[in-house]
């Protein structure tokens, strides 16, 4: 009978000792739960870890294709003057990869710049650009040939906002276009019937 009084007593003690720390802990202020900060990563989207410092937005610039409003990005471009008339249009860098250029022909898409005609949004001061192959195409690419079309008589200038109307003024004759062989890289936010 002493020994089970003797485990009784170390027993009652022990639960006491846990009972006071329990309590002392209940009374304590719990320490604030860390909160997000701009160096946190966090895992999210399926695990893959977010920076919080990474910008909250690219600009996009405003063109058109299969006549319908687009927004884009520009990125990279092969050309170092067309990174600087880039960077500047949209107040964000645009990286130079000169091997952009080497781009095989069923790597790009196109886009068309206007070099006059309507006074606009365009890099170059004119009408926004058109895109051909908006993404939900086969012909889908974020690479894009830069295509510059000239109006022979501003007169005529109007809005395009297809390829197909872009086609059409150049088989009457009203535009004129080059290829200086500069490669961007344009990836497309908004889109015809969708967004990223």
């Amino acid at each position: 009978m002493k020994l089970n009084n003797a485990r009784s007593s170390v027993m009652i003690g022990v639960l006491v000792m846990v009972a006071l720390i329990a309590a002392g802990c209940a009374s304590a202020t719990p320490a604030p739960a860390p909160t997000p900060t701009a160096a946190m990563k966090m895992e999210d989207n399926g695990g893959m870890a977010m920076d919080m410092k990474a910008p909250a937005a690219v600009p996009a610039g405003k063109a058109y294709a299969e006549g319908q409003d687009i927004y884009f990005m520009h990125t990279e471009v092969s050309d170092e003057g067309v990174a600087k008339v880039l960077t500047d249009m949209m107040n964000s860098p645009v990286l130079v990869v000169p091997s952009l250029a080497k781009a095989s022909d069923d790597m790009l898409a196109n886009v068309y710049v206007f070099k006059n005609g309507l006074k606009g949004m365009g890099p170059l001061g004119f009408q926004p650009d058109v895109f051909d192959n908006p993404p939900g195409t086969e012909g889908y690419r974020p690479l894009r040939r830069l295509i510059l079309l000239t109006w022979k008589d501003e007169k005529t200038a109007r809005e395009l906002k297809s390829v197909a109307d872009v086609k059409a003024a150049l088989d009457k004759g009203e535009l004129t276009s080059e290829q200086p062989g500069v490669v961007i890289n344009m990836p497309f936010v908004t889109w015809p019937g969708g967004m990223r």
